[in-house]
């Protein structure tokens, strides 16, 4: 059985698989990434209870407080607002689970996809303490054939 430290790590492999997955703010970085569950190993997806298909779109966002040179950045709580739609204008539910492993803490959001959709996501992310959200928008395509 895999310990639970390198399921996180294993969870963020197609997270930081990405060249531009990231979005910087004055104090923050906020990472993301989009892709589909049947990539995760099946006791990784087990384990966080995500249902492992080609048709389930998965969103893994953490929210960064900035550290300063040569230190790790602390990973912060938020509140999380996801919009997504498609090309055709359909609105994709997705509500965003906090999971924390140690010190790490990332939300993850589930959706239906289909063979060569587009999504955009819309996100606003509001870190603790603070009074004004950091918002971005990133698209993505997903592919189930």
């Amino acid at each position: 059985m895999l310990n639970k430290k390198y399921l996180f790590l294993l969870l963020l492999l197609p997270f930081f698989a990405q060249a531009n997955n990231g979005y910087n703010f004055d104090k923050y970085v906020v990472y993301h990434n989009a892709f589909t569950a049947d990539t995760l190993p099946a006791s990784m997806a087990s384990a966080y209870g995500i249902l492992r298909s080609k048709y389930k779109g998965v969103l893994n966002l953490s929210i960064q407080q900035k550290a300063g040179e040569g230190k790790f950045n602390k990973p912060v709580n938020a509140r999380v607002t996801v919009k997504a739609v498609n090309l055709t204008g359909q609105m994709k539910e997705l509500d965003s689970r906090r999971v924390t492993e140690g010190e790490a803490i990332y939300y993850i959001s589930e959706f239906r996809v289909s063979n060569e959709e587009i999504v955009t996501f819309n996100i606003e992310v509001l870190p603790e303490g603070e009074k004004t959200p950091l918002e971005f928008k990133f698209k993505r395509q997903f592919y189930t054939d």
